[in-house]
C-alpha cells in the first residue's frame, strides 16, 4: 500500500509536471508575436521568455493563495483529490498543444479541482462563489477589458506615428517589441506559476490537516503562506517548460488570428501585460493565453474588422467555453480510477 508520505510527493512532483507542460504550452502567450514579426527567432525568444518567467513568478503569491484556499476546504481535498485534478488539467493541456489550439492552462486546473471535488465529496464541497468571482467573470471581463485596451491603443499608436516615415516606424517598433515581449513575459510568470504553488500548497496543508507527518517544518506552509521552496520550484518549472517552446501555439496565435506587424505586436503585448499584472496583483487567477487572445484580435480589429481571422478566432473562443468543464470531466474520471489504485487515502 502506498503512504501518504509517498503519495503527497507524487503530487508535488505532478503538479511540478503540470507547471513544465503550462510553460511549453502557453509560451506562445510572451512570445508569439515577436517571433512571427521576425523580431527575434524562436529559440532566443523562448530562453528570454523562460528566464522572464522565472523573474515574474517570483514577485508574489496572491494567486496561489486563492487556488490554496478558495475552491475548496483542505479538510474536504485529500491528496489524491489533488492528483487527479492536476491529471485532468494535463490530459486538457496536452490535448489543446496537440491540435494547437491556445485554451487556459489556469481554468485547466481550476476546472480539474472542481471535478475532481466534486467526484470526492459531492456538488456542495465546491466553492462555487468562488469560482463564479474569481473565475467565471474575469473569463468575460479580461478578454474584453485586454480587447478594448489593445483597441484603443494601437488608435493611438497609429495616430502618433502618422508623421513618421514608415522604416523609421519600422525599426522603432521592432526595438519596443522586443520590451513589450519581455514585458508580457514577466507577467505571464506573475500569474500562471502560481496555480502549482496554489495546488501544491493546498496538498501540503491537507497533508498537516489530515494528520500525517514525514515531511520537514521547513517544508510546510506557515498558515496560508506559500513555502519559500514551493515558489522557486514552481518557477524553475515555468521556466524551463517556456523554454522547451510550443511552436504549434506560436503559429497560431502569431499567424493565423491576424497577420501581425511590429507595432501590432508591441500593443498587443503591452495591453496583455497591463491586464495580467492587474490580475495578479488583485490575486485573480487570470486566462493569460485569453488576454494576449483577445489583444491580439484587438490590435487587428483596429485596423479593420475584416482583418481578424474570425474562424480562427471562433475556435480559441470555443476552447475558452470548453475547458472548464472538459478538464472537469478527465478528473473526475481520473479520480474513479484512483481510488481504485489508492484505496484508503483516496
Amino acid at each position: 500500500m502506498v503512504s501518504a508520505l509517498t503519495l503527497v510527493i507524487v503530487v508535488i512532483v505532478v503538479a511540478l509536471v503540470f507547471d513544465y507542460i503550462n510553460g511549453f504550452h502557453d509560451a506562445a502567450n510572451a512570445i508569439a508575436t515577436v517571433v512571427s514579426t521576425g523580431v527575434l527567432p524562436v529559440r532566443t525568444a523562448v530562453i528570454l521568455a523562460g528566464v522572464l518567467n522565472f523573474v515574474g513568478a517570483i514577485t508574489g503569491t496572491a494567486v496561489a493563495k486563492t487556488i490554496a484556499s478558495g475552491f475548496a476546504e483542505p479538510m474536504v481535498v485529500t491528496q489524491v483529490v489533488v492528483l487527479a485534478a492536476l491529471v485532468g488539467a494535463c490530459i486538457w493541456n496536452l490535448l489543446t498543444w496537440w491540435y494547437g489550439i491556445p485554451s487556459s492552462s489556469s481554468h485547466a486546473l481550476i476546472g480539474g479541482l472542481a471535478g475532481a471535488v466534486v467526484a470526492h465529496a459531492g456538488l456542495s464541497a465546491f466553492n462555487w462563489s468562488t469560482l463564479v468571482d474569481k473565475v467565471l467573470i474575469p473569463l468575460v471581463v479580461s478578454p474584453l477589458a485586454g480587447f478594448t485596451i489593445a483597441f484603443l491603443f494601437m488608435i493611438g499608436l497609429l495616430w502618433l506615428v502618422r508623421a513618421f516615415r514608415p522604416a523609421t516606424v519600422q525599426r522603432g517598433s521592432r526595438r519596443l517589441q522586443l520590451v513589450s515581449a519581455c514585458m508580457m513575459a514577466f507577467s505571464h510568470g506573475s500569474n500562471d506559476a502560481q496555480k502549482a504553488m496554489g495546488i501544491i500548497t493546498l496538498a501540503l496543508v491537507s497533508f498537516v490537516a489530515a494528520g500525517y507527518t514525514g515531511l520537514p517544518d521547513s517544508m510546510l506552509p506557515v498558515g496560508k503562506d506559500v513555502p519559500t521552496w514551493v515558489v522557486f520550484a514552481c518557477a524553475a518549472a515555468i521556466g524551463f517548460g517556456t523554454m522547451a517552446g510550443g511552436q504549434r501555439i506560436i503559429k497560431t496565435m502569431g499567424a493565423k488570428i491576424i497577420r501581425i506587424t511590429p507595432l501590432q505586436g508591441f500593443a498587443a503585448e503591452t495591453a496583455g501585460t497591463a491586464t495580467i499584472l492587474t490580475a495578479s496583483a488583485m490575486g485573480v487567477p487570470v486566462s493569460t493565453t485569453h488576454c494576449i487572445s483577445a489583444c491580439i484580435m484587438g490590435v487587428g480589429a483596429s485596423k479593420r474588422l475584416s482583418a481578424v481571422r474570425w474562424g480562427v478566432a471562433g475556435n480559441i473562443v470555443l476552447a475558452w467555453v470548453l475547458t472548464i468543464p472538459a478538464s472537469a470531466g478527465f478528473a473526475f474520471l481520473s479520480l474513479l480510477g484512483l481510488r481504485a489504485i489508492f484505496g484508503d487515502l483516496a
